[in-house]
């Protein structure tokens, strides 16, 4: 026996982020030139864990599943932080990293790029992201 479809009227859905800037207000002025590549990476960060400084060439935008992550910008030492269920812009050629507490995080993080470009950029003498 087949299931029947769900209606439009009978799907949830909801919009968790949309926004032309990152988290720290940083606008998006335009995506990267090129042929276009969408990149989808599911991370898994341990508790007391910490991600090396970095920086992205492109729009991504980062949703957590579970656990906690705070978001620390080098430059200002501005900190933002998005539990399970939200989701943050990451910033542009701008130096950042994430790290967590006394929880795992899972993410899944959305790069707007194109072909040949890299998608985490570390810091001289950092270890790579990923």
């Amino acid at each position: 026996m087949t299931e029947p479809k769900q209606s439009p009227e009978q799907t949830e859905h909801s919009l968790v982020l949309q926004s032309g800037a990152a988290w720290n207000g940083q606008p998006y002025e335009h995506y990267p030139a090129g042929k276009p590549l969408i990149s989808v990476m599911r991370m898994s960060l341990p508790a007391h864990s910490e991600l090396p400084w970095h920086t992205h060439p492109m729009p991504n935008t980062a949703y957590v599943l579970s656990g906690q992550l705070t978001i620390e910008d080098k430059e200002s030492g501005e900190k933002h932080q998005v539990s399970a269920g939200e989701a943050l812009n990451e910033t542009l050629n701008s130096a950042h990293r994430g790290y967590t507490t006394d929880e795992a995080t899972e993410l899944v993080i959305f790069y707007a790029g194109v072909e040949g470009q890299q998608l985490s950029v570390s810091l001289p003498g950092e270890a790579s992201e990923f």
